[in-house]
Formats: structure tokens, C-alpha cells, sequence
């Protein structure tokens, strides 16, 4: 059936593009009433405590209260198990991830591209324009660290676009055998220290992403799988 043929091939196709842009900000996003908000730094009474995490013992120092809502633009999962993680012994950092706040907001960002390196959150345009209206003061990198298997399965659901609310302590970490993490305490310093170190208490997403790519995707893939189907299920004929 030639015209299965043709629907299996744009299917294909379909599905190639769709997973290609998945990872695009969404045209519209419905932002939360808090995003306007700067992220809330209070001074702390926690001493410092340990957290046992893969049979590794950390000493966790907080130094403020942190409450910060933001829209993720980018983000890197690490594996504990990496080679750089292996070797630093740092089994903790679960989660960079890289999100915009305040007057961010209303920028221009589909003009702006972000991405995560291994420990650092990248911005780069070519719109002047947009460039302009960005406040690189209203973005951070978060280091996120926890040692509460529930927080780190949540955190696994993030998608780009996705507004978060995160809870917990500005903090630096260490264990015995590995080196020691400490924190960005101010959103305008830049370079090499500028990125928070947050430890975890509490992780939501308050309003997620509508991707149309995403669930074109999906949509392509079972058009594909549907295809597919047809296309060995008829009936063996030599020619």
C-alpha cells in the first residue's frame, strides 16, 4: 500500500523534527503571579549538619534561607556515577539547573539561546534588541543538592519552561575524600563561584510547560507505530 508507505515516512520525519525542537522554549507560557519576584535570601539558625548520600557522608554548612520561583530556560541531570563526580566523591549534586525571574519575564527570550555546560549556565543572541531587555541579574545557575530520594525523583520531571519553586539553604558542602562546594550569596556576581549552591528542602513545579513539541512527538511517534503496524501486518506477497 503505497499510501501506508508515504504516511510511514512522513510519520518518520515528523517524529525527527518534533524530537529535534523538543527541548524549545514554549511559544506561550502562562508565567505564575511570583515569578515577579526576587528570589527570598534570610540569615539562618541551622548549624551545620551531615547527609548521607551513596554511602558517602557530607558536611552540609547553610549560610542563608533561600525561596526563589523562576522558569527553567536550561538544565543538566547529573549522573553521580560520572567520571567528575566519581573521582570529586561528589555523589550529592543532583541537578544544575539555570532559571530566569522579574522582568526577565516579559523579555524577548525565544531570541536568546541557553544551555548548561557541567557546572555552568551559557546565554548567548545575536538580537541586540533582546539582548537589551535581558537582566542577567534576574538568571542563576543552581547547583542542587539533596540527599532525599523523593526530591531527587521530582526533579527528574522538569522540562524546559517548567516554573519552579525551590526551598532550602544557601550552603556549601564536603565530604572526607572529596574537595568542598561553596555558594554564590549575591545574583550579581558572574564567573567561576557565581552559581548557588542550593541544598533542598522542598522542590515543586507550580505550573508546567505546555510543549506543542513535545506532543507532537508523542503524537508522531504512535502515528509512526501505527504505521508500522499496517505495513507488516498485511499479508506476504511475492512479486
Amino acid at each position: 500500500m503505497r499510501i501506508n508507505n508515504i504516511f510511514v515516512a512522513v510519520s518518520f520525519v515528523w517524529l525527527l523534527v518534533s524530537f529535534w525542537n523538543r527541548n524549545d522554549l514554549p511559544r506561550n507560557i502562562d508565567y505564575v503571579p511570583e515569578i515577579t519576584n526576587e528570589p527570598a535570601q534570610t540569615e539562618t539558625r541551622q548549624r551545620p549538619f551531615t547527609a548521607v548520600f551513596n554511602e558517602v557522608e557530607y558536611l552540609i554548612e547553610p549560610e542563608y534561607e533561600y525561596d526563589i520561583v523562576g522558569m527553567i530556560v536550561s538544565y543538566r541531570h547529573h549522573d553521580n556515577n560520572s567520571r567528575m563526580h566519581r573521582l570529586a566523591d561528589d555523589h550529592l549534586n543532583m541537578l544544575d539547573v539555570c532559571v530566569v525571574w522579574g522582568d526577565n519575564s516579559t523579555s524577548d527570550l525565544h531570541q536568546i539561546d541557553f544551555w548548561n555546560g557541567i557546572f555552568t549556565c551559557n546565554v548567548f543572541t545575536r538580537d541586540q534588541q533582546a539582548w537589551d531587555s535581558f537582566d542577567m541579574n534576574q538568571l542563576s545557575n543552581n547547583h542542587l543538592i539533596s540527599d532525599d530520594d523523593n526530591i531527587r525523583d521530582r526533579v527528574k520531571d522538569i522540562q524546559i519552561g517548567d516554573q519552579i519553586r525551590v526551598r532550602g539553604y544557601l550552603a556549601s558542602y564536603s565530604s572526607a575524600r572529596g574537595g568542598k562546594r561553596g555558594t554564590s550569596t549575591t545574583r550579581t556576581d558572574t564567573g567561576d563561584g557565581a552559581c548557588e549552591t542550593l541544598y533542598v528542602k522542598r522542590f515543586d513545579i507550580v505550573q508546567h510547560a505546555t510543549s506543542y513539541w513535545r506532543i507532537s512527538m508523542v503524537a508522531s511517534l504512535l502515528a509512526l507505530l501505527a504505521g508500522l503496524a499496517v505495513h507488516f501486518g498485511r499479508p506476504y506477497r511475492p512479486y
